[in-house]
This record gives C-alpha cells, sequence and structure tokens, in this order.
C-alpha cells in the first residue's frame, strides 16, 4: 500500500483509551498476561524470525525455536519490566529485550538443554522464508530500521487479514475485492480506474467510490485498534499512528 493511500484509509477518532500494554504484561492475573503476550506475538513473531536470520545469521530451525524460546521466555518472566516509555519507543525496546535472549539465553543454555523445538507461538516458518527469499537473507546495517519495517508489514499485514475476515463475515466480499485490486494490487502508476473497477465488478462508478471508501474507513479503525493493542501510553499511540499513516488522530 502506497504512502497516499494510507492516508486516504486514514482519519476521523481513535480506540478509547484502553490499559496500558505493559500494565497488561506485568499483571497478577496469568490470563491477562497471556493475551497481552499473544497481542505481542502476533505482530512481532515475523520481524522476530527474520531478525534472528539477518542480524545474527541463525539456521531456519535455530531462528524459529529461539523465536520460541524467547515469546515463551517473556510469558513467564519480566522481560519488559525495566522498559522506561521516555527513553525508546517499546518496538526498539523489544528488540534490544530480543537481542539479549538471543546472547544471553539461547547461546549459553543451548537449545538442547531447554528441551528442544518449543511450541508456543503459531508461525508461518515457510511464508516467512518465501519473503526472505525474495528480499534475499543478508546482513542488515541498521537493524532498528529494518526491524521496524518487517514491524510494519506485520502490522498491515495482519490488518488486510482482518480485512478480509470482515468483508467475508458482513458480506461485503466485493469491498474487500475493490480496496485490494485498488490499493494493494497494483503500483500507483498502474492502479485501474474507477471506471474499470466498474466495469470489472458489473457495478456503477459511485458504488465502487462508495465501497472503497467504507472498506478503507474498516481498514483504518482495524490498524489504529491493533496499533493501540501493541504501545504502551496514547503519546507513543498517536507517535507511531501518525509515523505510520501520516495523519494525527483525534
Amino acid at each position: 500500500m502506497s504512502d497516499s493511500s494510507r492516508s486516504a484509509a486514514v482519519g476521523g477518532s481513535f480506540p478509547p483509551t484502553r490499559h496500558s500494554l505493559l500494565a497488561d504484561l506485568r499483571a497478577d492475573e496469568p490470563d491477562v498476561r497471556a493475551r497481552a503476550l499473544d497481542a505481542l506475538a502476533r505482530l512481532y513473531w515475523r520481524p522476530v524470525y527474520k531478525h534472528l536470520r539477518r542480524r545474527l545469521g541463525l539456521s531456519t530451525h535455530d531462528a524459529e525455536d529461539t523465536t520460541q524460546a524467547f515469546f515463551a521466555h517473556a510469558l513467564t518472566a519480566d522481560v519488559f519490566e525495566s522498559y522506561d516509555p521516555r527513553q525508546a519507543r517499546f518496538r526498539t525496546f523489544f528488540r534490544v529485550c530480543l537481542d539479549r535472549f538471543a546472547a544471553n539465553e539461547y547461546r549459553a543454555a543451548g537449545r538442547q538443554k531447554r528441551g528442544g523445538h518449543i511450541q508456543h507461538v503459531p508461525i508461518d516458518v515457510e511464508g516467512a522464508e518465501r519473503e526472505l527469499e525474495r528480499a534475499g537473507v543478508v546482513a542488515v546495517s541498521d537493524p532498528d530500521a529494518e526491524f521496524h519495517r518487517e514491524w510494519v508489514r506485520s502490522l498491515f499485514g495482519l490488518s488486510v487479514e482482518s480485512l478480509e475476515a470482515w468483508g467475508r463475515e458482513t458480506g461485503r466480499q466485493v469491498h474487500f475485492s475493490l480496496f485490494e485490486r485498488y490499493d494493494l494490487d497494483e503500483a500507483p502508476g498502474d492502479r485501474p480506474t474507477y471506471q474499470a473497477l466498474s466495469d470489472e465488478f458489473g457495478i456503477p462508478v459511485t458504488q465502487v467510490t462508495n465501497y472503497l471508501a467504507a472498506a478503507r474507513r474498516e481498514f483504518r479503525r482495524i490498524v489504529l485498534a491493533r496499533l493501540r493493542e501493541v504501545t504502551t501510553t496514547d503519546a507513543e499511540f498517536r507517535a507511531e499512528a501518525r509515523d505510520l499513516l501520516g495523519v494525527d488522530v483525534q
């Protein structure tokens, strides 16, 4: 999705204030902690896996095992206890925690000592490897920037999946298909005209306009809701929304 399309898909207000992610991760109730970690895992597993492959040079098997081990460790230990939102974005601190774990825990204890292949987070290794093959598994000079790029890709990918489910569950499959064709499938210069989409889908041009607007509003809602779910303060949420979507949320 291009920057202009992202801006077109965003606007209006953001979801109401929710409990801090950090408070949920530190909660006494195991189910609250587990839900918070699940939200993190769904967004972060792909950036984590690719970072381990690219930055640390781990094999496919070891990167998968370390990814699983890191999230399992985060569920049972106060991994994020020292985070201070005044010092850095949470995603930056998250990557530092990952590097520390990979260096001090994984390499020190060894996979065999931990009991081998840990299964906690559902991850698509084959899909991630295909993406790495297309991009090239190469060392990166700026790990924070690369981690952020993968974080953005993961956030938008999950949001597109949710939008597709929204279309299917509400009978708005055409809304999603139009969004996919116009905002996702083509580069800006190669996009079909609204008239071409009208002819392709057999609906009036005005309906194309309305359906796209509705899909973009829902996509905006999904992105902001998911972003709020994995940020630690309202200030961080606003800053991430501005950087990610190019607008100020009110």
